[in-house]
Parts: C-alpha cells; structure tokens; sequence
C-alpha cells in the first residue's frame, strides 16, 4: 500500500520544467528556433554567479553567461556561423542582425532571470537607437533595481559566443561601441563604473 501510494505521489508530480529560450536569426527574425540547454550546460553558466555580490558583479556574470548560452546554443543550431557586425556574415545560415540579437539575448536573459541568477536587475524590452543616428540598432537592456540605471547586454558587434557587451544605455544612445582590441574586462570596467 505504501508502494502504491508512492508511486501515485510520483506520477502526480510534473516533471522539471525544461530550461530554454527563442533563438531569433537570418536577419530579421526570419527563423525562430526554441533550444533546450543542458543541466551541464546550466551549471557552468550558473557558476557564474556564485561570487556575484554587487550589480557590477551581476552584470560581469551576465556578459559571460549570455556568451556561453549563445556558444552553446550555436552547437545545435545554424547560430555558430554568425559573425561580428552585419557585413562578415554573408548570407551563412544563422546569421544574426541587432533585431536577431536583440529578441535572443532578451530571452536568454528572461530564462536566467526565470532561474532566480538575476538578483540586482530586470529584464526590459528591446531598445532601439534611433532616429538620431544613421544606422538604427537594437539591444537588450536590463534596469538595476535599486538605483533605476539603464544598460544594455549587446551581443551583435562580436562573433558568436563571445561574452556580451554591457555598457551604460546613455553611452550606447550616443553610439558608443566597444573598442574590438580591447579585453572583455577593459569593455565591461567602463559599464560598472556606473553604479
């Protein structure tokens, strides 16, 4: 009886939810492409956020956590042949434009905030920047909860996998882009000096 009535207990719980987001690319969003990621996987992005005890920590883990799902995620998918910018792609399948970008990392990070790593910010909409400037261009953006600061997590000026660009939303309206010579530490020094 006590077997039987275990046995109902673990029908009657739903399986783990799996951990996944929307993958947007061909330019546009022209394909959209939902992926599973690992346990393994989610492990190693979630170590990233075990030393985090400030909103300039979260924001480093958040930059290398996205490069590692967009990695990851280019292991299953067409994603793994995008390249920096919108010109070194050339028509390969999975290419990414800012919309692609932006849609993606957007749900990439919904998923991590879904998976309580998001402590010091929330998740906001695309933002565009635009009309002022010539070329329009999307990204992310996060909000820090406790002073209300701007900053977006850009995944499109380097090649897939490498960690994102978190810069301050007002240097990123004016059209501020990340030096490509630079170290990913000397990008992400200038968007935490903006606590």
């Amino acid at each position: 009886m006590k077997r039987l009535a275990a046995l109902a207990l673990l029908l009657a719980v739903p399986p783990a939810q799996a951990i996944q987001a929307e993958l947007c690319y061909d330019y546009g969003c022209a394909h959209k492409e939902t992926i599973a990621f690992s346990n393994n996987e989610m492990h190693a992005v979630e170590q990233q956020f075990t030393a985090v005890k400030s909103p300039a920590d979260e924001r480093q883990a958040i930059s290398v956590a996205i490069g590692m799902l967009l990695h990851d995620a280019g292991t299953r998918t067409p994603i793994h042949n995008d390249k920096g910018g919108n010109f070194a792609d050339g028509d390969a399948e999975g290419r990414m434009d800012c919309i692609d970008h932006s849609h993606t990392t957007t749900s990439l990070l919904h998923m991590l905030d879904a998976d309580h790593l998001l402590r010091f910010h929330q998740v906001l909409e695309p933002i565009e920047r635009a009309p002022l400037i010539v070329n329009p261009h999307w990204s992310a953006q996060i909000r820090q909860k406790d002073s209300g600061d701007l900053y977006v997590v850009d995944t499109w000026f380097f090649d897939n996998g490498h960690p994102a660009v978190v810069m301050p939303l007002a240097d990123w309206h004016s059209g501020a882009s990340p030096d490509p010579d630079a170290g990913v530490t000397d990008q992400l020094v200038k968007a935490n000096t903006h606590e």
